[in-house]
């Protein structure tokens, strides 16, 4: 006949194993819950702050499911391809795409990644160049960056070198300042319309480029004035040589009509003036020309001072039309090609002098005698 106390140890015996029946699967998913989250870390990185502990667990299990799936590249020898992402895409779209494309082998892998580093609202719009031979952890980290391999550059007319050096930081292009105008000055490219020792001035062509990112100062120079050469056709030399102007002396002069003409459908005009006053052998008299000389002004942060006082007019320069006849040593801007053809094909009119109009339209009022010129003054 069993006890009381031995019915009761065996009922203690039965509640411990119950309790350890109970208890030790609960450390064992305790352990689990610290483990698993540990054991992404070390394979793919730190999950995101973003996510709360159950989301935590949930992705690191996931990561660790995927494993290879988002640590190891399709092709450790593919090439470089293009992809782009549009804006408004999202994480789901974009994996889908890679893998499609062959880009990653599992679009569910790369998505889950993305959402566990916190990858997924970072992505942005643009231009991309994936290889199959980048693991996907590190496709994840190129599409946070949407810099592009080739940027828009933009020469206004009638620039001059330092203007296009001034714009070299805000660019995107890996050239500086110093770095242009050195290549700029001493440009390595030999053309038979620039004389030796002349700088790029005037040959740089105006327009928006798009080039690759590394190009380089000197290779950005030659290709700015190998579309130059192009512009200046066989037709428009043609033309220079019509006014008794050498390519070097047509692109000098259509660099200051350049800068004369605010408005390019009075660029003719302008350059038959000047040819006018060449002709006649009577000075320019040209304030551009003048605000190259003095170059920059701190008063107004500009490389063409306005107004210019009486004291500017007297600056000891070659470049100073007032004083000297003839043409100035070299362009003072980057003409356009409407400025070139100005000076190719100019209006035939009798005058030989112009001034700024009193409305406010930008415009000349062009004149025959100094006397008519005086009274197109504003009152």
């Amino acid at each position: 006949m069993k006890t009381g106390s031995t019915r009761r140890r065996r009922h203690s015996l039965i509640s411990w194993g119950c309790l350890t029946l109970i208890i030790l699967p609960m450390i064992a998913l305790v352990g689990l819950y610290f483990f698993i989250p540990y054991a992404a870390a070390k394979s793919v990185g730190p999950a995101s702050d973003r996510l709360n502990g159950l989301q935590r667990f949930q992705y690191s299990a996931m990561m660790l499911w995927y494993d290879g799936l988002v640590t190891r590249p399709v092709n450790s020898s593919a090439a470089e391809v293009p992809f782009t992402i549009v804006e408004g895409e999202g994480a789901a779209a974009v994996a889908d795409r890679l893998e499609r494309t062959g880009i990653i082998r599992s679009a569910e892998a790369l998505t889950a990644y993305l959402v566990y580093a916190g990858l997924d609202t970072g992505m942005q719009a643009g231009e991309f160049q994936l290889s199959p031979a980048l693991a996907p952890i590190q496709i994840a980290q190129k599409l946070q960056d949407a810099t592009p391999t080739q940027v828009k550059f933009i020469i206004l007319p009638g620039w001059r070198l330092e203007e296009i050096a001034a714009a070299m930081p805000t660019a995107g292009l890996d050239i500086t300042p110093t770095q242009f105008m050195q290549a700029a000055e001493n440009p390595s490219a030999s053309f038979d319309f620039l004389p030796a020792g002349a700088s790029a001035e005037g040959f740089l062509l105006p327009g928006e480029y798009t080039l690759p990112r590394a190009i380089q100062a000197d290779q950005f120079v030659s290709l700015l004035m190998n579309n130059a050469a192009l512009a200046l056709t066989a037709e428009m030399r043609s033309g220079f040589t019509r006014q008794n102007l050498s390519v070097y002396e047509a692109v000098t002069l259509a660099s200051i009509v350049q800068r004369e003409a605010i408005k390019p459908e009075e660029q003719p005009s302008i350059a038959s003036v000047f040819l006018n006053r060449l002709a006649a052998d009577m000075r320019l008299e040209t304030d551009p020309t003048i605000q190259y000389a003095l170059g920059y002004d701190p008063g107004s942060k500009s490389w063409w001072k306005v107004p210019l006082s009486a004291d500017d007019l007297a600056v000891n320069s070659a470049y100073n039309t007032y004083q000297n006849p003839g043409l100035p040593p070299g362009p003072i801007s980057n003409p356009s090609v409407s400025a070139l053809q100005a000076v190719a094909y100019p209006a035939q009119t009798p005058y030989y002098y112009f001034r700024a109009r009193c409305d406010g339209s930008r415009l000349h009022n062009f004149s025959e005698t100094f006397d008519q010129h005086l009274q197109n003054g504003c009152p």
